[in-house]
């Protein structure tokens, strides 16, 4: 199956997966091993480094895995406040790869748009690899490619919503548009939602509360993993056009009269 490249770098894996949410760093550390995921995103903001009760530091962790470190700016509203944890991420990480939120409202957790591309241009022109947190709108995802994002990351639905890809007709305009990585994120809740998104033609899933708040998160964290390379599949392979009527699937040809 193809590699996934984002910017210069290239991955096996094409799921990306958060380390925010479950019950302990134990668990945590098994899930991203069963999902098979290189990447894995931080909040630059709201993660706890060091697990208070086991002494475990999030990012040794991560680097003794081989893991690709991708920090965000959740928790910012402004493209101001964006752009200066940016810079703090790239400091204290010694990375340029950032996934850039922008937050315009706090109950539905949508990006304001406005602030998302002027943050996206600043980072981009400051050398950062900027992976943007978007509406699965495709104007928008063809402005933040023009601008030079490395990949757009349009939403199923709401942040930890569960609720699956919501408009799967808006995700197919976006993989028509752009030719940067497109990869779905927010709004996965199971295996099924992560196949479709991939089924669409995404060439990733990114996601967290779906494996962290799961009854069992390493089981869901494998099942994620095969869900993503069985729609990478099906896509590769080509679905068979819906039709309203049956076709009978074995040749008329031969048949007893």
């Amino acid at each position: 199956m193809q590699e996934f490249k984002i910017a210069d770098q290239t991955y096996t894996s094409r799921l990306l997966i958060g380390t925010a949410g479950y019950p302990n760093f134990h668990i945590m550390t098994e899930a991203i091993a069963a999902s098979g995921a290189e990447i894995a995103t931080v909040s630059m903001r709201r993660v706890k480094w060091t697990d208070n009760t086991s002494g475990e530091n999030l990012f040794a962790l991560l680097n003794e895995r081989g893991m690709t470190l991708l920090p965000n700016t959740a928790g910012c509203f402004t493209a101001k406040d964006a752009i200066l944890t940016a810079n703090l991420a790239r400091e204290a990480l010694e990375t340029s790869l950032i996934k850039l939120e922008v937050i315009g409202d706090e109950q539905t957790l949508f990006p304001d748009v406005e602030q998302l591309l002027s943050a996206a241009e600043t980072l981009v022109k400051d050398g950062f690899t900027v992976l943007p947190y978007c509406n699965d709108d495709p104007i928008t995802c063809k402005k933040l490619e023009d601008i030079g994002c490395a990949a757009v990351m349009p939403l199923g639905a709401p942040i930890g919503s569960g609720m699956g890809i919501r408009n799967p007709y808006n995700i197919q305009i976006i993989r028509d548009l752009v030719r940067v990585p497109l990869i779905v994120d927010a709004g996965v809740g199971t295996a099924s939602d992560a196949a479709i998104a991939m089924e669409l033609g995404c060439d990733g899933v990114l996601l967290n509360t779906a494996v962290a708040k799961a009854h069992r998160p390493v089981l869901m964290a494998e099942a994620m993993k095969k869900a993503v390379e069985a729609g990478r599949a099906a896509f590769l392979a080509g679905r068979i056009p819906r039709k309203l009527y049956a076709t009978a699937s074995s040749p008329e040809t031969g048949m007893i009269e």
